[in-house]
């Protein structure tokens, strides 16, 4: 297995946020495998600077290691100056975004009735308007160009919950993933026919550092979890093709590879996990 710079993205520019780890750095490889030259984007620059393994250096080095091309750009989705600096920058250094996946999330587990304020902003800033905004950002061109793909990453916390199951205090969570959905169709339903596909994917229960943290994998789900690997060759089928077919959709993973009779690539094959040392 290796880098095809001739392969389905070649020569796309594709920004990925939260990309220092987990669903983010996968989603960053596959792409760099198709001939995307790639942004990778998160808040951690280095390994160590955060609790979780993993950083943006880390992931490009990989890919570049491999024979891509990606560039780190250190971004804070969570302040409205990174958010329009990340695009500016992007499209300095490698030219016009063709691809954008909003995947950045930051999360806080925590009733409604003791939820702060703080946390509450955070989370609508990095989940909900920073990616409306970096929307605006890359639509201009995509629409001069007719040619564009914008992926959003939700979660089934976006699905009503069953109310006589205890929750744990998913709600702000469910809510931000909510206003994603109904953001991504909406905007799909105004660039439709304009060469643009927006679309939502959910990946399952991934076994990522984030998920381990959380302690959301028990024995009551551990059988269905979702390889990371799946999740990032459905985020590949979603960002090609003729996007008036490929567009408006809400989609999980799994589903995703039936419906496209999908076969994952191992992508640690290529790219030695530096995120798991």
């Amino acid at each position: 297995m290796q880098i095809n710079n001739k392969g389905l993205l070649a020569g796309q520019v594709a920004v990925v946020t939260g990309a220092s780890r987990g669903i983010g750095e996968y989603i960053a490889k596959r792409y760099a495998m198709e001939g995307a030259r790639v942004v990778v984007s998160a808040r951690t620059v280095e390994s160590g600077e955060h609790y979780l393994p993993g950083s943006i250096n880390d992931t490009v080095r990989a890919i570049v290691d491999a024979g891509g091309e990606a560039v780190a750009i250190k971004s804070d989705l969570a302040v409205q100056a990174d958010a329009e600096a990340l695009i500016e920058q992007a499209e300095a250094q490698l030219g016009p975004v063709d691809i954008l996946v909003n995947n950045a999330a930051i999360t806080y587990f925590t009733p409604v009735a003791e939820f702060r304020q703080k946390h509450y902003d955070l989370m609508m800033a990095v989940q909900v308007w920073a990616p409306f905004h970096m929307a605006q950002r890359v639509l201009p061109g995509m629409r001069e160009r007719s040619h564009g793909r914008i992926l959003n990453i939700s979660s089934g916390a976006a699905i009503h919950p069953d109310k006589t199951v205890a929750g744990r205090g998913g709600t702000v969570y469910g809510m931000c993933k909510a206003a994603l959905e109904r953001f991504t169709t909406g905007l799909a339903q105004e660039t439709y026919g304009d060469g643009i596909g927006v679309n939502v994917i959910s990946p399952g229960l991934v076994a990522t550092p984030g998920v381990m943290h959380h302690k959301l994998i028990n024995d009551s789900n551990r059988d269905a979890t979702t390889p990371v690997e799946h999740m990032a060759e459905a985020c590949l089928r979603l960002v090609h093709g003729d996007s008036k077919e490929l567009t408006g959709r809400i989609d999980y993973a799994d589903e995703v590879m039936k419906e496209f009779n999908l076969q994952a690539k191992n992508i640690d094959d290529l790219f030695p996990p530096l995120s798991a040392e």
